[in-house]
């Protein structure tokens, strides 16, 4: 989803920073191969993630939905030179395809792929994190929000996708939806807790930021 005009959006992607090489590869790939290649981070919201990184740099990531690993290779362009970051995915199918491109890159040695069920993973993480981004299924969006609040440092930033929702979540909502109903708990949980300040950016499908303090 888009909130700009496209004339006024592709003029912004054009005046920002160039697209790795490796992740145009990763992007093509995917395209060809992968279901639902719409998932991808994408161009400017890759080079948003790397922005975020680099002003955090963190020594401890987590990601929470790595899909075929273009956002984690965007936030650990930003990653200390010690520094780890820890992926989760359930699809196992994708594992040997995010593997190959996280070779490729300069981060693959402090990358660290973990596969099954983000919920059963993140308490046995021995860890806190300086940086944590959201990208997976909606519905336990407040379920990953509770497990991960207190594996966040102080000043530590929780990055979370699709927090609009292509508009549903100011929409009269269905009995059936159960995304936008988990979405909509969850950003009143960061709105509401004072543990946390929050922004909500209106780029691409709605990206907050989240600052534990």
């Amino acid at each position: 989803m888009h909130f700009l005009p496209e004339e006024l959006d592709a003029y912004v992607v054009a005046h920002s920073e160039n697209e790795p090489e490796l992740l145009q590869q990763l992007t093509r790939e995917t395209y060809q191969k992968i279901l639902q290649p719409r998932m991808l981070s994408g161009h400017y919201q890759g080079r948003l993630l790397s922005m975020i990184s680099k002003l955090v740099n963190p020594k401890n990531i987590l990601e929470i939905g790595t899909y075929t690993g273009y956002s984690a290779l965007c936030l650990a362009e930003g990653m200390q030179k010690n520094g780890v970051l820890h992926t989760i995915d359930v699809n196992e199918e994708l594992v040997d395809f995010q593997r190959k491109y996280f070779d490729k890159s300069d981060y693959g040695n402090q990358i660290i792929q973990h596969l099954g069920n983000a919920l059963d993973i993140i308490p046995k993480l021995d860890k806190t994190f300086d940086l944590i981004f959201i990208d997976a299924d909606k519905d336990n969006y407040p379920n990953y929000y509770n497990i991960i609040i207190d594996k966040l440092n102080l000043g530590g930033i929780i990055l979370s996708d699709n927090v609009l929702w292509s508009g549903k979540v100011i929409e009269e909502l269905k009995p059936n939806d159960t995304a936008t109903k988990a979405l909509l708990e969850y950003n009143k949980l960061l709105k509401e807790d004072s543990r946390l300040e929050t922004v909500i950016l209106p780029i691409r499908d709605g990206l907050t930021i989240s600052r534990k303090l």
